[in-house]
């Protein structure tokens, strides 16, 4: 916990009490009121926890009044133009930057670990061929506990360094079956002579009837997309991650948790909501219609994929994954696919509208990489199971580092009651 050197009065009544203040390295100053309830006896109100900080973290800073994102330091432009997406999962587990011999080491760890036990085969095959694939994940990764058992002693810091390994290998694993079961295609094994991005194109989309070969440009593109969702702060996946973990729940069991809750369209859908959208504006000639809409308060319509409840500015995601996106279109051109001549038209349309510019609504990376899978061929329904799958290093990151907190406890928050104060039982024959 950093230093404080300040603090607040608040006076309740004709009682006065001293809150500490902590300043953070970046960020605004916090009010501790851990003690409150016990001098005070009275809680504070906060739904939604935006005003809220539930713990105190060394791994990601968001500045969305400026539009940074930081992770440990490093902003996240950089992180995405100069590196890749295992010496960024490094970074966020271990707090720097690798050296080469230490960055080898870790990379030949992930890649022996990618494999899954055989007979989880048989949990896909319970699932019917229409689940969606992130039920498939949910059911998947929580029966990993049933299957690593030398892995699950939260206490044991080698079962989460081994545990933290294989969540973070054998996720694309099981994100490729997921959506290999879910066309009806055999399961493609993993291949330890790609690299990460690589290997989970080739698992998604070669057959055994033909030689696959992954394009540079695509892989380096989802690449970057695993890199740019790897970590967001508090956010409510990862808040469910931590809040399991709290409850000592194993590692396997705290990451389901995590990826159910970004199931939720709110959080994890977005980008499949930017491609349903497009599709429901269906051409370049209605365009204009659909931004009149959005211009109108009285018209329900949004403009999904531009804007962010988070970064106020600009998405300091989203200037990296646009440079995807075009190179994306440009290999596999856009000329037979109405979505994303739609997509390129709308980008253009409102980046040079003054109530966008003013609005500051500008394309965020839900938008652009809405784009990219849809060029790649994946459908929507597996836009979420990829974002699943970049955020498993922030969710374990995140849980390693509350592990290892000493002020670490369960999770238990408040609330503001407003039922029915204490009344008697009355019997079934008088009511």
């Amino acid at each position: 916990m950093a230093d404080t050197a300040k603090s607040a009065k608040l006076t309740i009544g004709e009682q006065t009490y001293d809150l500490p203040i902590y300043s953070p390295t970046v960020g605004p100053d916090v009010l501790d009121i851990r003690k409150l309830y016990g001098q005070a006896g009275v809680f504070t109100y906060d739904p939604g926890f935006t005003s809220t900080a539930s713990c105190d973290s060394t791994i990601t800073f968001i500045d969305g009044d400026e539009g940074i994102l930081l992770h440990r330091g490093y902003p996240i432009d950089q992180l995405a133009s100069k590196s890749h997406y295992l010496e960024v999962c490094y970074l966020l587990m271990y707090g720097e930057l690798p050296t080469a011999a230490e960055l080898e080491e870790f990379e030949n760890t992930i890649t022996r670990h990618t494999m899954i036990h055989e007979q989880m085969h048989n949990f896909f095959r319970g699932f019917r061929r229409d689940a969606h694939p992130m039920a498939t994940m949910v059911g998947v990764v929580g029966a990993m506990s049933a299957f690593y058992h030398d892995s699950t002693d939260i206490s044991d810091p080698r079962q989460r360094e081994i545990a933290s390994h294989r969540l973070i290998a054998k996720m694309p694993t099981i994100a490729a079956m997921a959506y290999k079961y879910s066309i009806g295609q055999p399961f493609v094994y993993p291949r330890n002579d790609l690299d990460y991005a690589a290997n989970f194109l080739h698992m998604c989309f070669s057959v055994p009837a033909e030689k696959y070969e992954v394009n540079p440009i695509l892989a380096r593109a989802m690449d970057r997309i695993f890199t740019l969702h790897a970590d967001h702060e508090q956010n409510a996946s990862t808040s469910t991650v931590r809040l399991a973990s709290s409850s000592g729940a194993n590692p396997f069991a705290c990451i389901a948790a995590g990826i159910a809750c970004l199931w939720g369209p709110a959080h994890g859908g977005a980008n499949q909501a930017c491609l349903e959208m497009l599709k429901e504006i269906g051409s370049v000639d209605r365009i204009p219609e659909f931004i009149a809409r959005a211009k109108d308060k009285n018209d329900p319509f949004r403009l999904m994929g531009f804007g962010h409840r988070v970064y106020k500015n600009r998405d300091p995601r989203a200037t990296v994954m646009k440079q995807s996106a075009d190179e994306v279109l440009d290999l596999l051109g856009v000329e037979n696919n109405p979505i994303l001549q739609v997509a390129k038209e709308l980008e253009k349309q409102a980046l040079e509208d003054p109530y966008f510019i003013d609005k500051k609504l500008f394309p965020n990376v839900d938008f652009y990489s809405g784009i990219i899978l849809e060029a790649m061929g994946f459908p929507t329904s597996m836009f979420t199971p990829i974002f699943a799958l970049s955020r498993t290093v922030g969710w374990v990151s995140q849980w390693k580092e509350q592990l290892a907190d000493p002020q670490h406890k369960i999770g238990r928050p408040r609330q503001l009651y407003l039922g029915s104060a204490l009344r008697d039982y009355t019997d079934i024959e008088s009511r």
